[in-house]
């Protein structure tokens, strides 16, 4: 006789430090709304947005998932909040009773998996969205918390890596679990509305005031200190200065703290009529579907969201080379790849793409379909709940 649960009697309890604009938000709400199609039960606990910050929590309401919120629950550390957080979030864990607990970001996957080790949950995944310790904290802060995730990785029963330089960076250059107790489940996205871009071609250069024949180059993310914009700024200064005949504007979607730094650096590089800052959007489909290159300029990422959005929209991309990106831009294929901080490089690549557009359509078609292969939700999902099963039963739960 069978003694385990079945799939539908199995209860998950998702925790994620808020619902800002980024990738693990996308793949917590996919998850939670994906997974009870199976039978699993979800329950998506988030804390608070933080100030200048964009707000997903729509995407969680267009797809039915309405989460717990956690108002002490916050990305900054504050000791009495943090343990608040903590009774609030154990509180939840016993009263839900879940068979497995899912951290996702760094400050939920600490107070989560504490609040799970001591509420007695069989088992424990914690998702690394990218490379954290790099570029994030100065080198003693991330010192400390390499230390936190070392320790609560012995009382984690899976750690997922959303790409292969992720895990290595995990297991090899920070010694925080060893090899086998990662799993690498890449991120998935609800691509179809990329994929279907063409159809809006000609709306953002109509909204704008702009001809057909205007070129535009742009990026798309928070407007904060790792995404380096003024790289892309700099960039921008060189090819307005030395290719007059170029017909070119470049676009900054998004917004975040340094958005007047940003606005008075443009200025002040004297190319201000050949920027435009269009804030948070969320008709993305729309933005690059006018877009004709779509740049990065990151210290540190994990997987970008943006690039992979960009791709299923046939738009070739430009990209500093680091953390997780080559393990989505393959350089000469699907775009270009240049050094951190490299402006000449950069410039140069921008460059290329905007003076040949077989090459812009080539990149653009070999990028779309390697995100669509790799990158749809529906292989999220898949993964993750065969992931689930085999811990579970491992555990005895199934």
């Amino acid at each position: 006789m069978r003694n385990g649960k079945d799939i539908a009697d199995i209860k998950i309890v998702r925790i994620i430090t808020r619902l800002n604009i980024g990738g693990p938000v996308i793949n917590a709400v996919l998850l939670s709304e994906g997974l009870s199609r199976y039978g699993f039960s979800s329950c998506l606990v988030a804390g608070n947005i933080e100030q200048g910050e964009g707000d997903m929590s729509y995407f969680a309401c267009e797809r039915g998932v309405k989460p717990i919120i956690i108002h002490e629950l916050v990305r900054s550390i504050g000791l009495l909040k943090d343990l608040k957080a903590l009774w609030k979030i154990y509180r939840i864990i016993k009263r839900e009773k879940p068979d497995i607990v899912h951290t996702h970001t760094a400050k939920a996957g600490t107070l989560g998996r504490i609040a799970s080790v001591l509420a007695g949950v069989p088992v424990r995944v914690h998702t690394f969205h990218g490379h954290v310790f790099d570029g994030y904290f100065n080198k003693v802060t991330a010192k400390i918390f390499i230390v936190i995730e070392r320790f609560l990785a012995r009382f984690t029963t899976k750690i997922i890596a959303v790409s292969n330089s992720v895990a290595e960076a995990v297991w090899k250059e920070y010694d925080i679990a060893p090899r086998e107790k990662i799993e690498v489940i890449p991120l998935g996205f609800d691509l179809e509305k990329f994929l279907a871009a063409d159809r809006y071609k000609g709306v953002l250069k109509k909204e704008l005031g702009l001809n057909s024949d205007i070129l535009l180059a742009g990026i798309v993310g928070r407007l904060v200190p790792i995404k380096n914009h003024k790289l892309f700024l700099d960039a921008a200064k060189t090819l307005v200065t030395h290719n007059l005949s170029l017909t070119t504007k470049f676009v900054i979607v998004g917004n975040g703290e340094l958005r007047g730094d940003l606005e008075e650096y443009a200025n002040k590089l004297g190319i201000k009529k050949d920027v435009i800052f269009l804030g948070w959007r969320r008709d993305l489909e729309t933005i690059y579907a006018d877009l004709d290159i779509v740049c990065l300029t990151s210290f540190n990422e994990g997987t970008p969201v943006s690039l992979i959005e960009a791709m299923a929209s046939s738009k070739p991309v430009i990209a500093t080379d680091v953390g997780g990106v080559k393990d989505i831009v393959k350089d000469g294929v699907s775009g270009r790849l240049v050094c951190s901080g490299d402006v000449n490089n950069l410039g140069a690549a921008i460059l290329e793409l905007l003076e040949d557009g077989n090459k812009r359509l080539e990149m653009g078609d070999n990028g779309r379909m390697f995100v669509r292969e790799n990158f749809n939700k529906h292989r999220l999902i898949e993964d993750t709940k065969n992931l689930y099963e085999v811990l579970l039963k491992k555990r005895g739960v199934l």
